[in-house]
């Protein structure tokens, strides 16, 4: 294989994660010829209407795999937390890198944290999960939609339209954006359980011998093996971006700690759970603690949420 080409989304987190990756094969394969191919999705293009009212994560990523299986482009990058459980025939999620922080994000002009944050104050997120867990903190605030890219959440801010917007940590030290906003703050996973797959990138490719090879030295095994657990419990449940669900596994050594929890968008019901286990049980966790969940109502939990986040929010 003489070159290889990613597809890409044009925005500055996606175009740096490719970027990133770019490199990173070129330093590993001096004579590689790498090539990024620049498309737009469906979920760049329509940026007034919530994503879970639109059909949720894959508006991110239909695109891409379309010109996959086209053979125009032999790989895709994504942030983890926006690849759907299930491919489409002849593409498979290839690699999952090494994490960056995990948690999620206050970023405020005036205010240092969420307990900071005056009566009533209004606050940017488009995430049920986030919405979920700010009201279950703090039932006053008044969460208001927001879309786009990074750069136009942190320009909303700046403009005064939000007290307090919440992103990604690991997509605002990814961009170097830290400096761009008076405040930014990392919301313990013990106060906001992040995403599924959060922070760590996932390489979707053409299910080909030749460029998993290629690829294979990008896996990071502490990676692998907590976001198996994610994507698993996830599965099970069966949930995307129209209900709010919160799950995260941190291996340590030989040990795995799991938080997750289920619940309706306005924080009044959640249904919350911890685990602690051994390295080796790593590939049945998810479905089990999804299992102990469904065992406590989650299903129920989620049709109501969906239900009124499709009616009442988005």
């Amino acid at each position: 294989m003489k070159k290889l080409i990613i597809a890409t989304r044009g925005s500055a987190l996606a175009l740096w994660q490719s970027e990133h990756i770019k490199k990173r094969l070129q330093e590993q394969y001096p004579d590689l010829e790498v090539e990024l191919k620049v498309m737009k999705t469906k979920g760049d293009k329509i940026l007034d209407t919530p994503l879970a009212k639109i059909g949720g994560k894959g508006l991110f990523t239909k695109e891409l795999e379309d010109a996959m299986l086209k053979g125009e482009a032999h790989i895709a990058v994504h942030s983890l937390k926006d690849v759907p459980i299930e491919f489409p025939d002849g593409l498979v999620l290839g690699v999952i890198t090494k994490r960056e922080d995990v948690r999620d994000a206050l970023l405020s002009q005036k205010y240092q944290s969420i307990d900071e944050l005056p009566q009533n104050a209004i606050v940017g997120t488009t995430s049920l999960r986030r919405r979920m867990q700010l009201l279950k903190l703090r039932p006053d605030l008044k969460i208001k939609n927001l879309r786009g890219n990074v750069n136009t959440r942190i320009r909303k801010l700046k403009d005064g339209e939000f007290d307090a917007i919440i992103l990604a940590t690991a997509g605002i030290n990814r961009l170097g954006l830290s400096d761009e906003v008076n405040y930014v703050t990392p919301i313990e996973v013990t106060q906001m359980i992040p995403a599924m797959g959060q922070a760590a990138l996932g390489i979707e490719c053409i299910d080909d011998k030749e460029v998993l090879e290629k690829i294979k030295f990008l896996q990071d095994e502490n990676s692998y093996i907590e976001t198996k657990i994610e994507r698993d419990f996830v599965q099970i449940l069966q949930g995307g971006c129209q209900v709010p669900i919160g799950i995260n596994a941190k291996l340590k050594n030989d040990e795995i700690v799991v938080r997750c929890m289920v619940g309706l968008p306005d924080g009044s019901e959640i249904l919350k759970e911890k685990r602690l286990a051994k390295k080796d049980e790593f590939s049945i966790l998810g479905k089990e603690l999804a299992e102990f969940m469904i065992e406590n109502g989650a299903i129920k939990l989620l049709k109501r949420a969906e239900e009124i986040a499709l009616k009442d929010i988005l």
